[in-house]
């Protein structure tokens, strides 16, 4: 997607209606046995958020105008292992909340390919707390 398509896409009018009615936020789940450093998650949860950001201009316009209208909110949550990724977007997709897992390039300090962060949203409030209120914060 081009520069062009990509502005229009946020300035364009949006959909006929959203998902959920509340306040909508971007949830970052940070995947913990990888002992990252603070650097490296700082810079693996930019990658999750700005992803996030880009599909969800795609697949849940209306998500993302209310998201950037109400000041991005985002909340970062950990969870022991990358295992807990795939039930967290299996059960998130079933309820249509947009999803993303990074995968890192392998130059640092993570092995390539490894799952670093799962950015669930930006969705309705209510609905990811439901999906990750068992989560704590990191």
């Amino acid at each position: 997607m081009g520069l062009r398509s990509f502005l229009h896409r946020l300035t364009a009018p949006p959909p006929s209606r959203r998902t959920g009615s509340g306040p909508v936020k971007l949830v970052c789940v940070v995947n913990q046995s990888l002992k990252m450093g603070k650097g490296k998650m700082a810079a693996q949860v930019g990658h999750a958020s700005v992803q996030a950001f880009l599909n969800g201009g795609v697949s849940h316009p209306s998500e993302i105008e209310a998201w950037l209208a109400s000041g991005q909110k985002k909340i970062c949550l950990k969870t022991p292992g990358a295992e807990d990724f795939e039930s967290l977007q299996k059960e998130a997709k079933r309820r249509g909340i947009p999803t993303h897992i990074v995968h890192d390039a392998g130059h640092t300090q993570i092995p390539r390919g490894s799952a670093t962060v799962l950015a669930l949203g930006p969705f309705d409030e209510a609905a990811l707390d439901e999906l990750t209120g068992h989560l704590k914060l990191l």
